[in-house]
């Protein structure tokens, strides 16, 4: 493999919307090198690449920022960091209005105000949102952009306390060059992750679910390989989407007022309630009851409003709208059957990733986390992951301004040390074709493997999201068996190799998975965390389940709760 060395003041790690916005802030001080690594091209990359219909998290006429993190904070049962959805709250409003002044179309009523859907969204034309932000990225002189560069590891270095990051590794998914960068410091903005759990859809339609699919959790990974803090991973996040086709269902309960009903036509969702998990929650309950299946109540509408929900589709799940002129039984005509996904990890929508400070930084010194790779604060959506881009960007200013001055020797003498050649030597075993350890497996087979025992031992689709202690010691001895077989697997080209570090990313978050469910010895959140052997919840519940890799193993970390103020890591 050839190999680059890059010195950057500032890596970031994913050019998703977090990472953009970062890039576009820390851009503005033309002083700073910044630097951003994608293993795609940010022009369309991350959860907003196809676009997006609606603005989640924003401030209506009447609200507070503090009405908001109220609403994720109760939505979460308790379990989520007060200090970080206010602050990212604060600013849902101005990232917005910045995004429209960079060309995002905002739908707006006669009076020329934002149309609402709900008092916390609105309504936008969103299919050229990435782009948006990538021009954005371009337009900084001093901000270089490594498209098809994915980066595996972290390097740090110290140990404990003291462990601070000082770059990382990756590789040119294209052309397979080897890539060294040492930076002072780090943002990691990648996804959160999917793939973990066996699909709704199988075979070539596999890659037809809620989330992105190139998500495989690569931050989460890396940040335990390094040693950082990580939260949450038991409140999993399980979307309720529209049978088959897995398109957005708010559209339609929002958009035009559809209650959850049954085969029967009872309207259940009063039942279990109306929070995001319980909505899944009472769906599943009520297929397991023989009362479904269950369908979001659309039959009856008027003709224009079936119009504006095949607009809407069309513009975020074609596939939605497709299914509904084949079958010339469009929404008014009929119900709009519905469905849970498999689960996924993503700091966007529930509390799972890096145990982050007010400011953003993890446990690991100069490495700082946003987006659906940061814990602690759900319900995020678009905006709140533009909101965090902003603070780590500001954080990461003064972060610098403290620190020493630019590549100390020993950030210098990183280049060219053991572990870099180390690394490299790991990425081209694959590719050896004297490799006696080679497994006659395929990477594909191993993802299925793997889909299969979190399915079925780990909450997944067809055990109705429920697990328990004896499935879960099962689901983590055999999912420690698949990692085994990872530095066996081998590789014709780059693009194989990318496949190979995306299954061993996803193996580190399985495992890290099943410590939390473990660890967690109650039912806080129906079906996003269903433990069969602890069905209710408890006051001892009331914490958060963090986790460190050491030696291999997870090891489980509780802490008390943060309200609010300011939170710094003290331990």
């Amino acid at each position: 493999m050839k190999k680059e060395f890059i010195q950057t003041d500032v890596l970031i790690i994913g050019g998703g919307t977090a990472g953009c916005y970062a890039a576009i802030k820390l851009g503005e001080h033309e002083n700073l090198s910044v630097l951003v690594a994608e293993k795609a091209n940010i022009e369309r990359s991350g959860c907003l690449a196809a676009g997006v219909n609606a603005l989640n998290a924003y401030i209506t006429e009447g609200h507070t920022p503090q009405d908001y993190a109220d609403y994720a904070l109760n939505d979460a049962e308790g379990i989520a960091r007060g200090d970080l959805l206010l602050s990212l709250s604060e600013r849902l409003n101005s990232v917005t209005h910045d995004l429209e002044n960079r060309g995002l179309v905002i739908l707006k009523d006669e009076n020329g105000k934002y149309v609402s859907r709900g008092w916390r969204n609105i309504k936008i034309n969103g299919e050229n949102i990435k782009p948006l932000l990538a021009k954005g990225v371009r337009s900084q002189k001093n901000v270089r952009v490594l498209n098809h560069v994915n980066i595996t590891d972290l390097k740090t270095s110290g140990t404990g306390k003291d462990r601070r990051v000082t770059g990382a590794f990756g590789f040119c998914v294209n052309d397979g060059t080897f890539y060294d960068i040492t930076a002072r410091v780090v943002l990691v903005a990648t996804g959160g992750a999917s793939g973990l759990y066996r699909p709704n859809n199988p075979g070539f339609s596999r890659h037809k679910m809620w989330y992105s699919p190139f998500n495989t959790g690569a931050g989460y990974a890396m940040g335990l390989l390094a040693g950082a803090e990580m939260t949450t991973f038991e409140m999993r996040f399980i979307a309720l989407r529209c049978k088959d086709t897995i398109a957005p269902t708010g559209t339609i309960a929002q958009g035009v007022h559809a209650k959850q009903v049954n085969a029967k036509g009872d309207v259940y969702e009063n039942h279990y309630g109306l929070k995001t998990s319980e909505r899944v929650w009472g769906t599943v309950e009520e297929n397991r009851a023989g009362r479904g299946p269950c369908y979001l109540s659309t039959s009856g509408i008027k003709t224009e409003t079936e119009q504006d929900l095949f607009r809407a589709y069309l513009n975020m799940a074609p596939s939605q709208t497709l299914k509904w002129l084949e079958s010339g039984k469009g929404p008014a005509t009929e119900n709009v059957e519905i469905e849970g996904t498999e689960p996924y990890i993503v700091g966007g929508h529930t509390a799972s990733g890096f145990w982050v400070d007010t400011f953003r930084e993890t446990t690991v010194h100069g490495l700082f986390a946003a987006g659906d790779v940061a814990g602690g604060a759900p319900q995020k959506y678009v905006t709140g992951a533009l909101s965090e881009g902003e603070i780590a960007a500001e954080s990461i200013l003064e972060f610098l301004e403290k620190s020493a001055e630019p590549f100390e020797n020993s950030l210098l003498d990183s280049a060219d040390s053991k572990k870099s050649a180390e690394k490299l030597l790991e990425y081209e075993s694959h590719f050896s074709e004297k490799n006696a350890e080679a497994v006659p497996f395929s990477v594909e087979q191993l993802e299925e493997s793997m889909q299969k025992i979190m399915d079925e031992y780990a909450g997944g689709i067809s055990s109705g999201y429920r697990y328990n202690e004896s499935r879960l010691l099962i689901a983590d001895s055999q999912i420690e068996g698949l990692q085994a077989l990872v530095p066996k697997l081998s590789a014709s080209d780059a693009d194989d190799l990318l496949r190979i570090y995306e299954l061993r990313e996803r193996l580190i978050v399985c495992r890290a998975v099943i410590a939390h469910l473990r660890a967690r010895k109650e039912t806080r959140w129906h079906s996003f965390g269903e433990h069969a052997d602890y069905p209710e919840r408890t006051k001892e519940g009331l914490c958060y389940i963090n986790s460190v890799l050491r030696d291999g193993k997870i090891s489980i970390i509780r802490r008390p709760l943060v309200r609010g103020g300011v939170y710094e890591h003290k331990n």
